[in-house]
């Protein structure tokens, strides 16, 4: 799961260049799936995925089904916006999500007001820490589809 970005998409928002190890989660993601790489050996989960297990050192994996469900662990308003692409869209929202069932599992994405929603779709004065959320797919391009997250009623 490379942090390096593939380049922009046709609005000219970011996508990522996934990795051979990495390639899975955006396989997955793509087929409305939100899966975590875990050892299948010691079955620790991992994110973002590698090779070797960091506890017991096994190059055996699995990929996990998540339930999707989260709280909003930490959340930023970028002021000012650092690409010229997302200036469009300001203010918009980048959350970090703890997942329910990896509580030590944190992915980072946009809260939306629906699937293909921009980045700036809900109001920022909605966001706050531990708020709940759950998990939705966002097609960025025809080969790139990003998790990204919706509030629940809490």
């Amino acid at each position: 799961m490379s942090s390096i970005m593939r380049g922009t998409t046709d609005n000219g928002l970011l996508a990522p260049a996934p990795d051979e190890d990495g390639a899975p989660f955006w396989e997955f993601a793509t087929r409305g799936e939100l899966r975590i790489q875990a050892c299948a050996d010691c079955r620790r989960l991992r994110f973002p995925p590698r090779p070797c297990c960091p506890h017991c050192q096994s190059f055996a994996t699995e990929w996990r089904r998540m339930s999707g469900r989260g709280r909003i662990w930490s959340y930023v308003l970028p002021h000012p916006p650092l690409l010229p692409a997302y200036a469009a869209h300001a203010p918009y929202n980048v959350v970090v999500v703890e997942l329910a069932d990896a509580p030590l599992i944190r992915l980072v994405g946009n809260v939306v007001a629906a699937p293909d929603a921009p980045p700036d779709s809900v109001d920022p004065a909605r966001l706050r820490i531990g708020a709940p959320v759950r998990v939705v797919f966002t097609e960025l391009t025809d080969s790139v589809t990003v998790p990204c997250w919706l509030l629940e009623r809490s």
